[in-house]
């Protein structure tokens, strides 16, 4: 009986641990002052041992940012050991290849304290959508050109703010207000997660979380081997073939079951790019990880535990490995399709059981104003803005699942939600003509990929730019056990002509911006969806009466 009461005490302090990085994240959206963080949800949050071993995370948020958050807080204790802080510290850092992979995202790590010891450690990483530098565009030859490196530092000592890191930070961004607004939000997410904590151990008489910790993490790893024993064994290759930057990109990944643990190799991936596409190896691992979990174990907690049967390893200077100082701003082109890569490992392993490939890449918009652009689009007359840099996330299809047709205009697998077209106006100087799902985009089959978009962007009156960072302009999604493929995706203006899928461009303040987001693949064939479903699709006008008869065949029930 007393284990079994210590079983249910251990859950409820489990249950009050996953409460508190929600708060922590709740927290964090409703003070940050960047619609990325406040309306996307471009964040995560998540409590560490003094170890730095990752015991709970919100479910909000990345899988990039999470699963590289993991790895990050082990570097900022080797520089800050747990016996150096005391109350009131807050560490920062932007570092690509100790975080999240580019300079974009910024690691606070803050430790918490019940009387006067240190018993855990909470961290948040968010997106900032300016860091200056070029900012965040793929046009970058090195890290250099990318924007502000900011290594682990003291943000706050004893519950002061470092200020001469603050204004360093304020001089060398366009939009200093929001930069300082966000980071602060990051230590509030982060003090409101450790008050919280300090409740909860007093009222469980608890006097550090070893113990705890230890049982979430054991348990947590052991569910995950007992779900790879499970697999069947061998060596799995799976190649995905991506647009590139200027040349297209081979992604090839060995996936290897053992009896408790899956590795992953991406020896035979392409080199890395000149670009800043490449990925480090972080990031690599992060969203890697995240397919094989999808895959194998996806009811178990994602914490240290349930990360480290899964070993990921790729070549040094391959792009999925790029070393210091390669461009790294735009690492998310090619990292968000390595779930992909991965689950076409297991379904060969398991077939019939794994979805067909999905548009993957988000399609974020990123638009940059002011006195600068426009001086540069050679802009004369008229009104010219005041400075401004927005992006706005928008989703293809995911792909067709083995019970289920695939997701629309959803973002897997990163996880961030669409911002509405009203705050993206409210934001910026810019209009949202045009936003809907793209009919005839999912790809074919017994359950249909999901619908990417179509989307028409303009501003009120004035050049701007666009940071292109699509993909699946020439690679579209693979259909899976007889699926169609779902359709490719576009990049051009209103007024016809068409623009590149990667890279800075100025676009004339009387044109715009169209995009045609790529569908999902779809799962099995299409000959065997069902009659009634199809009529539904038609009836919606999510498919056109000439794709149903091409890709379907009859149409009547």
């Amino acid at each position: 009986m007393t284990e079994a009461l210590d079983d249910i005490r251990r859950q409820v302090m489990w249950t009050r641990l996953l409460a508190l990085v929600e708060e922590q994240a709740r927290t964090l959206m409703a003070t940050a002052f960047s619609p990325v963080v406040r309306e996307a949800g471009d964040l995560s949050a998540g409590i560490f041992d003094t170890r730095g071993r990752m015991i709970a995370q919100a479910v909000t948020g990345t899988p990039g940012h999470v699963n590289s958050m993991a790895e990050a807080v082990i570097h900022f204790l080797a520089k800050h050991p747990p016996e150096t802080m005391s109350p009131g510290d807050h560490f920062i850092s932007n570092d690509p290849w100790q975080g999240s992979g580019h300079l974009h995202d910024i690691t606070v790590v803050s430790p918490a304290f019940l009387d006067d010891r240190i018993v855990a450690l909470f961290a948040c990483t968010c997106h900032q959508v300016d860091i200056g530098g070029l900012g965040q565009v793929p046009d970058g030859h090195s890290v250099y050109e990318e924007g502000l490196y900011i290594p682990i530092l003291h943000l706050a000592r004893g519950g002061t703010i470092n200020r001469d890191l603050m204004e360093l930070i304020r001089w060398n961004v366009r939009t200093p207000d929001e930069v300082e607004g966000d980071i602060l939000s990051y230590v509030t997410s982060n003090e409101t997660a450790a008050a919280q904590l300090v409740l909860m151990m007093r009222e469980f008489a608890l006097t550090d979380l070893d113990a705890l910790a230890d049982t979430i993490i054991e348990r947590s790893r052991t569910a995950t081997q007992a779900a790879i024993a499970a697999l069947p064994k061998g060596t799995y290759v799976n190649r995905v073939r991506l647009d590139g930057f200027g040349q297209a990109i081979e992604l090839v990944a060995s996936l290897t079951i053992e009896d408790q643990r899956v590795l992953v190799d991406y020896t035979g991936s392409s080199p890395a790019s000149a670009n800043g596409i490449n990925v480090v190896l972080n990031y690599c691992k992060a969203y890697s990880a995240f397919g094989v979990r999808c895959v194998v174990a996806p009811e178990v907690p994602n914490n240290a535990g349930s990360l480290a049967p899964i070993v990921i390893t790729a070549p040094e200077d391959c792009i999925v490995n790029a070393q210091r100082p390669k461009p790294v701003s735009a690492r998310h082109i090619i990292g968000q399709f390595l779930p992909d890569v991965v689950m076409g490992c297991l379904a060969q392993a398991l077939p019939g059981q794994v979805p067909a490939e999905g548009a993957a890449c988000l399609w974020g918009v990123q638009l940059r104003g002011g006195p600068e652009v426009s001086a540069v689009a050679g802009h004369t007359g008229g009104e010219v803005p005041e400075r401004y840099e927005i992006l706005f996330f928008n989703s293809g299809g995911s792909g067709g699942r083995p019970a289920l047709d695939g997701m629309s205009a959803t973002a897997f697998p990163s996880g961030v939600r669409a911002m509405s077209s009203e705050i993206v106006e409210t934001r910026a100087p810019v209009v949202v003509w045009k936003k809907e799902l793209r009919r005839d985009s999912a790809g074919p089959g017994e359950h249909r990929g999901g619908l990417g978009q179509s989307l028409e962007i303009g501003s009120t009156g004035a050049p701007f730019a666009i940071s292109a960072m699509f993909d699946r302009v020439d690679n579209p999604a693979k259909g899976r056990d007889g699926g169609g493929d779902g359709a490719a995706g576009s990049v051009g203006l209103a007024s016809g002509k068409a623009l590149a899928a990667k890279g800075i461009q100025y676009i004339a303040g009387d044109d715009r911006v169209r995009l045609e987001l790529p569908g999902g693949g779809g799962f099995g064939a299409g000959a065997a969806r069902d009659r009634a479903r199809l009529a539904d699709d038609l009836a919606d006008q999510l498919i056109s009466p000439a794709a149903a008869d091409r890709d379907y065949g009859e149409r009547k029930p």
